[in-house]
């Protein structure tokens, strides 16, 4: 029995000893592995404490918590009341299966001040809390969410006890305890958006339609109507959490009153709409001096609230008070109208009666009178829904008005969001052309210094500033990598190329670096390498060379390991194995799983001593990803790291000459003509530079693409060197132009080769798309230079 399967059992019977001896069932709540619900009420597993205004410390409640009369919860959505006390509720949940469990719990309405949870591992005691309520500033929720949830996350084989702390400033508080899925949370989320989209939209439409009305015909009647569901909107705003989490996310002063004060004009509204829509002033005095008066204890009751502080937990109860008072009157206009046979509008009464019966449930459910459900929450939404559909005929069309302004929005985000991505684009092409050109220089210049000079110490100063440039020169180009990789532009091409004079650059340039910091560097290669492959040999280059840096960058002392073998495969193919170790300072078990993550390194220390941006190993994974490759990380800490890496490549059927002959390279055109078209100074003397040391060759520079056209009106050119990015005429208009004749027919089809600092995938699209004949990119390689140009010319 493996010592893994042993700790598992051992585990297994201690949280089986537990249950069965250390719990009280009536507080816990065991899921079972059978049936893992996507919804659970833990009411029933519930028990709740009121410790009135005393302000206790979490270890003190679970200390004591038997002590402070705990009581079981009755029902789904238990009524605490009107109230000001502190409460404090305990729920154990046990989890003896074998898999993770995760829940999202939610409890308290989203207008209680404060709601804390704090959860107690079972095993080791450790206490986690998280926070929500409206009397603190929104962000400092612990779960982003208008309503009050928390996140709940149970290990195999444990347990946690749940406590939970509430406290208000004398409105109701009630106390679900409910267990969602993350599949029915999203459902529940998702069915709430959809309801509470379609009530606040029809409220916004009609209040603006009888607003309209109102100017329109002058009659009060719309204006009552149009601003009373303007608030009874924002009373429901308020209650759902909306208001708190969207207008006041700082919370304070308004955000704890808002509920109350809008609650209150709302009915005020809603009477006077009433009052004057059935003319009840002409049909009966003693109904109009009752509503009067009922107006009159509204604004006491709003001045209360906006100017007495410790009257706020009496305003509460007195507002639904008041509310049902308004709904008593307003049926005993509608009864006294009907008894005295008098006109009342047929949808006006039905409108009513549905607002009626939904705010009379609202305020009975607020009493604890009627049992707590999704239907009982949101009545008042029903019963103001259903009155708006009876009093407003024509909503159809402004419902569809509003959904093609929804959808015009979107329609600009997205054009918002295209603009972006192409001044992103435009950025990083910037950034590409501004630092490339100076590397141009810096690189080939120290490379011309260092050949010529016999200094032993400039030589080695060369050597420093190469090194330098060429590491500046990589994390711009893992910079503009990742842009490629986040916009799916990373594309890899296929040539010919001979892998172990890839590894035999690789190695020897991994040798001067390892060399400068002390380091025994070792290299194998097996002799099953084939001579030549096909496939993107600089993206080869990219994923070792970042692998040795990084091998070598994290090593103070030792050694670093490059092995290579190969391994031939079906259809004319062979897998490379690349295996870099080194005895560097290891990678920790916990970070190993993330060490291929986007600005990811060991350890935020690592990044300040060893430097780098952290985006190489991300890249490599990507591009050994894009290969079909794999690619392993074996680490110990202070002990060392191996990585190794397997990618498949196809093989040529070239052979290599086994002659060999010892010959000078001579770089000679045969008299040919070049035309630079370079707008930089410094980067015309490189061209200059490189092409000095070509035999029979002549090089005529212009400075931009008007200059370049221009040019060609006296001399004859065989092959044209060209910038992109210049002022007058850029590149590509000048490339352009000489394809539509404007440089002369005979000069139509001449090779045109990109030379440019900007190597986004775009810019080398837009290049062979204009008829480009190559691209090459800065900093330029005198090598490389001379075999495109001996190719085209």
């Amino acid at each position: 029995m493996s010592q893994e399967i042993y700790k598992q059992i051992c585990a297994s019977l201690k949280l089986l000893f537990f249950i069965l001896f250390f719990s009280n069932s009536y507080s816990q709540y065991i899921f079972r592995n059978d049936t893992i619900l996507q919804e659970v009420s833990l009411h029933k597993f519930t028990t709740i404490t009121d410790v009135g205004q005393r302000n206790l410390d979490i270890k003190y409640v679970i200390a004591n918590y038997s002590l402070l009369k705990p009581f079981k919860l009755k029902t789904e959505s238990d009524d605490l009341g009107f109230t000001k006390n502190n409460f404090w509720s305990k729920t154990e949940l046990i989890n003896p299966t074998n898999q993770a469990l995760s829940y999202y719990l939610e409890t308290a309405r989203p207008i209680t001040d404060l709601v804390e949870l704090y959860s107690v591992d079972g095993e080791t005691g450790a206490i986690t809390k998280e926070v929500s309520g409206d009397a603190m500033k929104y962000s400092e929720r612990s779960f982003d969410n208008r309503k009050t949830i928390f996140k709940i996350k149970l290990a195999p084989k444990s347990s946690q006890q749940l406590y939970l702390h509430l406290k208000s400033d004398g409105e109701v508080i009630k106390m679900p305890v409910m267990l969602y899925s993350s599949e029915s949370f999203i459902k529940m989320i998702s069915n709430e958006q959809l309801f509470f989209g379609i009530f606040y939209g029809i409220l916004t439409i009609v209040s603006i339609i009888y607003f309209f009305f109102y100017f329109a015909l002058r009659e009060r009647t719309f204006l009552y109507y149009s601003l009373y569901v303007v608030f009874i909107g924002l009373m429901q705003f308020s209650l759902d959490g909306y208001f708190y989490e969207l207008v006041t996310p700082q919370g304070g002063w308004f955000s704890l009153r808002a509920v109350l004060f809008f609650a209150m004009i709302a009915g005020f509204l809603l009477g006077k709409y009433s009052e004057v829509f059935l003319n009840i002033k002409k049909y009966n005095k003693t109904i109009y001096i009752l509503f009067n008066i009922v107006y009159f204890l509204a604004f006491l009751l709003i001045v209360c609230i906006l100017l007495v502080p410790s009257a706020l937990a009496i305003s509460y109860p007195l507002a639904n008070v008041l509310g049902l008072l308004i709904l008593i009157l307003i049926i005993s206009s509608v009864i006294y109208l009907y008894y005295k046979n008098k006109y009342v509008d047929g949808f006006f009464t039905i409108g009513i009666f549905f607002l009626i019966l939904g705010f009379g449930i609202f305020i009975l459910n607020n009493f604890g009178q009627v049992p707590n459900s999704f239907l009982t929450e949101n009545s008042s939404k029903l019963g103001t829904g259903m009155e708006v559909i009876f009093l407003s005929l024509s909503m159809a069309n402004l419902i569809r008005n509003l959904k093609n302004e929804k959808n015009e929005l979107n329609r600009l985000a997205l054009v918002r969001s295209e603009e972006m991505n192409d001044l992103k684009s435009y950025f990083l092409s910037n950034i590409s052309h501004e630092l490339r050109t100076p590397l141009n220089a810096i690189m080939n210049l120290i490379d011309s210094i260092s050949n010529e000079v016999q200094d032993d110490k400039i030589r080695k100063n060369c050597q420093i500033i190469k090194y330098s440039s060429h590491s500046l020169l990589s994390s711009v180009n893992d910079i503009l990598d990742f842009s490629k990789i986040e916009k799916g532009e990373l594309k890899l091409e296929k040539n010919q190329f001979d892998p172990v004079q890839v590894f035999e650059n690789l190695k020897n340039n991994a040798t001067n670096i390892a060399s400068e910091k002390g380091l025994r560097f070792e290299f194998s290669k097996s002799d099953s390498i084939p001579d030549f492959l096909i496939g993107d040999v600089n993206r080869l280059n990219q994923i070792i060379n970042n692998v040795l840096n990084n091998a070598i960058k994290f090593t103070s002392s030792g050694f670093v390991k490059f092995d290579i073998d190969a391994e031939l495969k079906s259809g004319n193919k062979v897998r490379l194995i690349l295996t870099v170790s080194d005895s560097g300072v290891g990678i920790s078990k916990d970070k190993i799983e993330s060490i291929f993550d986007s600005f990811s390194q060991n350890k935020i220390d690592n990044k300040r001593k060893f430097g780098g941006l952290g985006l190489g190993l991300y890249i490599v994974k990507t591009l050994v990803d894009m290969q079909n490759g794999t690619i392993e990380m074996n680490s110990k800490i202070n002990e060392g790291t191996t990585c190794v890496i397997t990618i498949d490549f196809d093989v040529s059927t070239e052979q290599k000459n086994t002659e060999t002959f010892a010959t000078v390279v001579i770089e000679d055109l045969g008299g040919k003509c070049i035309l630079v078209v370079e707008d930089n100074p410094i980067n015309q003397m490189v061209i200059k530079m490189i092409t000095k040391k070509w035999l029979n060759t002549t090089v005529v520079f212009a400075n931009n693409g008007q200059e370049a056209l221009e040019a060609f009106n006296t001399n004859q050119f065989d092959i044209v060197l060209m910038d992109l990015q210049m002022p007058i005429m850029d590149g590509y208009e000048a490339t352009i132009a000489i394809r539509n004749g404007e440089a002369g027919a005979h000069n139509k089809n001449i090779p045109i080769i990109a030379v440019t600092a900007d190597v986004m995938e775009t810019t080398k699209d837009r290049v062979k798309e204009i008829g480009m004949n190559d691209y090459l990119s800065k900093p330029i390689k005198k090598e490389t230079l001379y075999e495109a140009v001996k190719k085209l010319v």
